[in-house]
């Protein structure tokens, strides 16, 4: 059986999301924040159309926002997992292989699926019409023998509409064609530096690097070169990844909403992030062994006034319960406090992490005390996936002065009852 991969990728993720829910928004330029509103991270095809690059500081786009009526949202990350989750669900009902690759694309098996097989750009179609029908969102596919190539098709389509959002790489034409006319850039895995040195090189295009000795250029630039170039030519090297391999760590951290100079104000946000990291490491049933802390002024205060820090703690037994992570937690913020200093920046990051199933206990643990702790971890993290911050600890503070400024936000449509829209 043919090997045919299949890419599905969501249109300006974030700014679909807003549009789904706000039909006025269709035709009007639109762009979605990062944490505490600063910088683009999402734009609408219109906005893509005035030049506004992506990463641009909100305040420097401020007389576009108000010639052009751009409209402005904060970023509502409840609302876009909740989004990426249903178009997932939707595309696994086409095919019974399935990798996501990121929160607004998936690689799929289409070589698996005779009625795809058969006619992709069609099949294709029928699968974008679906998933938009369902969930509101569009999607643009790519079909490859390949995941470089599928990478590039759907690249490719994005940007040119006649196509219908469905492009068949699988046409040695066409392929061609595009191994031609697109920048070197545009391939999976060639970033900036490298990009540069394949210039140096007389290798300005895809085609020529398809083209070029994949031994020797894996003997120079090392095997996921190697790999590129052989997928570049049809050749599939990446397999599908069903069951990936768990996160040997997490990092939890954000620019606070205000600077405060204040420890308690910082040490609710130390707990803030172990609650939501220590949440997150719970959900793929894993325990860490290790918690480090950390937290800065702004970088761009003068040298005299930069301040940074960072302490780590290690645990003999390994921990998943969120109380004991704040109480080490606040106590490396004590060890590392000084006082005078603005804090704008603070996270932490949980290492070593290991599977619950494995976990060496002390011999001088209290086992019934730690399934106690554990069946109250899990009750708690029940009742918070049915509504987001129904239970916390107080340690993170009531108010919470020190969370991600989001003058914009829309509601959360789909996760929160008291949200939900509400036809008059």
């Amino acid at each position: 059986m043919k090997k045919i991969i299949g890419l599905a990728d969501c249109n300006n993720f974030f700014v679909s999301c807003e549009k789904a829910f706000r039909p006025d928004l269709n035709g009007r330029p639109v762009v979605v924040l990062s944490n505490n509103d600063g910088c683009v991270i999402s734009r609408s095809a219109e906005v893509k159309a005035l030049k506004i690059p992506m990463g641009i500081p909100r305040f420097k786009i401020q007389h576009e926002i108000e010639k052009y009526g751009i409209a402005v949202f904060s970023s509502n990350f409840a609302l876009y997992g909740d989004m990426s989750n249903r178009v997932m669900s939707t595309l696994g009902r086409f095919t019974p292989d399935l990798e996501q690759y990121s929160i607004d694309e998936a690689f799929f098996n289409a070589g698996a699926v005779p009625v795809i097989r058969d006619n992709l750009t069609e099949a294709g179609k029928q699968i974008r019409a679906y998933i938009l029908k369902t969930t509101g969102i569009p999607v643009s596919i790519g079909f490859a023998t390949s995941k470089t190539l599928a990478k590039l098709a759907n690249y490719y389509v994005k940007k040119h509409t006649e196509y219908g959002g469905v492009l068949d790489l699988t046409d040695d034409e066409m392929k061609q064609k595009l191994l031609y006319i697109c920048p070197l850039s545009d391939i999976w895995g060639i970033g900036k530096q490298l990009y540069e040195k394949l210039i140096q090189m007389k290798i300005k295009t895809p085609a020529d690097l398809a083209a070029s000795d994949y031994i020797r250029m894996g003997k120079k630039f090392g095997v996921n070169m190697q790999k590129t170039i052989m997928e570049l030519n049809g050749i599939s090297c990446y397999d599908f990844i069903e069951n990936p391999a768990p996160r040997k760590s997490i990092m939890h951290s954000s620019t606070m909403g205000t600077p405060s100079s204040m420890f308690e104000i910082v040490s609710q946000a130390i707990c803030g992030h172990i609650s939501a990291a220590a949440e997150s490491m719970r959900k793929d049933s894993q325990k860490t062994c290790c918690l480090t802390i950390f937290y800065r002024t702004g970088v761009f205060k003068s040298s005299g006034d930069f301040f940074s820090a960072s302490r780590s703690q290690t645990f003999c037994t390994p921990v998943s319960d969120t109380r004991i992570l704040m109480h080490s937690g606040i106590r490396l913020l004590q060890q590392t406090w000084k006082q005078g200093y603005q804090i704008s920046k603070v996270g932490i990051i949980l290492s070593e992490l290991v599977s619950e199933e494995h976990t060496q206990m002390s011999m001088f643990s209290n086992t019934e005390q730690t399934v106690q702790n554990e069946r109250l971890m899990k009750v708690i993290d029940s009742i918070n996936s049915s509504d987001k911050g129904r239970v916390f600890f107080l340690g993170q503070g009531i108010n919470k002065p020190w969370s991600s400024v989001r003058k914009f936000q829309s509601p959360r449509y789909t996760t929160n009852w008291n949200e939900i829209i509400r036809v008059k």
